[in-house]
């Protein structure tokens, strides 16, 4: 029997993989090892029991108790904490997938992968701030990372089999999110509820306000460069509406490969689950004369800076992929919370940048952990100073 475990279990990627492993069976067909959340501790514990998972773990001490109390009498052990995840993640796994939002999953999914097994990575805050310390852990310990973001996981299908000496470019195709269209005065005013709206995918808050943004698709940008070790100038993003095609890879014949899919993270999710082998996943089929038409057009660096940043970033490399997420987390906190306007977000993030470009050698050599942790601390800090100066003084 395979064992699993799910790290993110209660969001929205580890919904749709539990969706996935219940549907093949739940706890007849794998054996879940562990299961990792927030808050939502009714819904953890739901999830351990049916799973019959070995430890369920809540991200907040204090919720602890009641976690336990929501247990008691299942046999699944309730632990909390950011130590108990990363013990949680060295407890052996055939296949283990990393759906923690934020550079808290870096921890658990170093742990995981030097078990030399299966990661099915949807943290793309793991490849943006440590790319070449996680991809270097992976080949020190015999282990397979599967990229689960939709577009990473398309490049991943369109490359398999192919010379990667015969690339030319890879294209990341984004929704545009629900702002693609708002000239620049308006995107000034917008709101939290207008932000998490996106026209085509069902996401948690922050994934939404960053799809909005096009953070998102900055991040991706540095995923793509980390994962695959294609240069910046290979590397270009499209954007498309209807989120048909996830993504393209153009070849030096001139031929161009597009691996196209509803949008629906169950298609990605399972495909990293069944992976060698390709396993019935019950998402919708394409009806491509129904669609009639896929649009395609280039994505704005002035509404959206953050792609441009995206490529300062990818040039640099080192810890200025550490310094980049941090800055962008905190600044988002700041608008969730309303106290920072929605472009300012970039603001911040290039303003942090700056900063420690004159604090510390961002671009030199190849991080340990312990630089990339003290690189985001340092980057929050000073984020959160960049933040508040703009909120007083707007």
């Amino acid at each position: 029997m395979r064992s699993i475990s799910i790290f993110g279990a209660t969001g929205s990627i580890g919904e749709s993989t539990f969706d996935l492993i219940r549907r093949a069976g739940g706890a007849v067909t794998y054996r879940t090892v562990a299961l990792t959340g927030g808050r939502n501790i009714a819904r953890l514990a739901e999830m351990a029991r049916e799973l019959r998972a070995e430890v369920a773990v809540t991200a907040h001490e204090d919720e602890l108790p009641a976690l336990r109390a929501a247990l008691a009498g299942s046999g699944v052990e309730a632990t909390a904490g950011a130590t108990a995840i990363a013990e949680a993640a060295d407890r052996p796994a055939d296949w283990t997938m990393s759906a923690i939002v934020g550079a808290a999953g870096l921890v658990p999914g170093l742990r995981a992968l030097r078990h030399g097994r299966m990661l099915a990575l949807a943290n793309k805050e793991s490849l943006v701030t440590a790319g070449t310390l996680l991809m270097q852990t992976a080949r020190d310990h015999g282990a397979t990372i599967l990229p689960v973001d939709s577009e990473h996981s398309a490049v991943f299908q369109a490359l398999t089999g192919e010379d990667m000496r015969a690339v030319e470019r890879v294209i990341i195709t984004a929704s545009g999110g629900p702002f693609r269209d708002w000239p620049l005065d308006r995107l000034a005013a917008a709101t939290v509820h207008q932000a998490v709206a996106h026209p085509n995918w069902s996401m948690g808050q922050r994934i939404s306000i960053d799809s909005a943004s096009m953070f998102n698709k900055a991040l991706e940008l540095i995923e793509t460069r980390e994962f695959f070790g294609f240069a910046p100038d290979q590397i270009e993003v499209l954007v498309h509406p209807q989120s048909i095609v996830h993504a393209l890879v153009g070849f030096c014949d001139g031929g161009v490969m597009a691996h196209m899919g509803p949008p629906d993270m169950r298609h990605a999710i399972g495909f990293a689950l069944h992976w060698p082998e390709r396993g019935q996943v019950p998402v919708a089929r394409l009806d491509l004369a129904a669609l009639g038409q896929l649009t395609f057009q280039s994505p704005d660096e002035v509404r959206f800076p953050a792609l441009r940043l995206a490529r300062e970033v990818m040039r640099t490399r080192g810890l200025s992929g550490a310094a980049f997420n941090a800055a962008k987390e905190i600044a988002l906190d700041h608008f969730i919370a309303g106290k920072l306007a929605f472009l300012d977000m970039a603001a911040v993030v290039e303003g942090t940048l700056d900063r420690l470009s004159g604090e510390i050698a961002l671009g030199a050599g190849i991080p340990d952990l312990d630089a990339v942790l003290a690189t985001d601390h340092l980057a929050r800090i000073r984020a959160d100073e960049l933040a508040r100066t703009r909120h007083r003084n707007s």
